[in-house]
């Protein structure tokens, strides 16, 4: 198949991606996990690309980072377990059939096979975009159990995030992630029992960027 410039906006409106991203996140939902469907593939996709955009990166590069923000979770439709890889695979597939010239398929599935923090590694820059992107989504909205006294310590979490911000700061020198948690719903100490690898991954990801990564909660500077 003759090369061509695979946009975003293709693979937004590819079918085949579409279905994959609506059943992996059909797979994680019958496994008790949190909302991994469009709502977190496109915040994930805005936000990977912003950071790079604030850094000076091209314009092609932050669209390489939507693509791998937006594909990076297809791989749960065959398990939770190294779904980076496999995802990886599967978008290597999908990519090479859209026509994607190789050189970028290699920057696009090189993210999403690192993404996740059991294997992770911010490989190049759209790896640890995609990495800070994806684990700053701390949200309610991504619980979908209602009430609170079913909630595991991951959904309690997410559900007593009141309000969630990444912003950058001190002239763009450092990423923070700001949140509001209400504590009669969990403590701050529930929120380090379940995300301290995944702080620890987004220092990684941010130092490879030359940033400094930070974590308020309750208006108090965390990390």
């Amino acid at each position: 198949m003759e090369k061509r410039l695979v946009t975003y906006e293709d693979v937004q409106s590819n079918k085949e991606i579409k279905i994959y991203i609506s059943q992996a996140d059909k797979v994680l939902a019958a496994m008790g996990y949190t909302e991994h469907s469009f709502g977190h593939v496109k915040k994930t996709a805005e936000l990977a690309s912003s950071i790079l955009a604030t850094l000076g990166y091209s314009e092609r590069q932050q669209e390489l980072a939507k693509i791998a923000g937006y594909m990076h979770d297809i791989g749960n439709v065959i398990n939770r377990v190294d779904h980076a890889q496999s995802g990886a695979v599967m978008a290597f597939r999908i990519l090479d059939k859209m026509g994607m010239h190789p050189e970028e398929i290699a920057q696009v599935i090189s993210a999403i096979g690192n993404h996740d923090e059991s294997t992770a590694a911010e490989v190049n820059p759209i790896a640890a975009a995609l990495i800070l992107a994806d684990k700053t989504d701390v949200r309610r909205s991504r619980v979908r159990h209602r009430k609170i006294s079913g909630h595991d310590i991951h959904d309690r979490v997410n559900y007593a995030a009141v309000e969630s911000k990444t912003y950058f700061f001190n002239d763009n020198k450092e990423l923070i992630l700001d949140l509001t948690i209400d504590t009669e719903i969990s403590a701050v100490i529930d929120y380090f029992e379940i995300f301290l690898s995944r702080m620890i991954l987004c220092r990684k990801a941010a130092a490879y960027l030359n940033l400094q990564f930070g974590l308020i909660i309750n208006g108090q500077k965390m990390v």
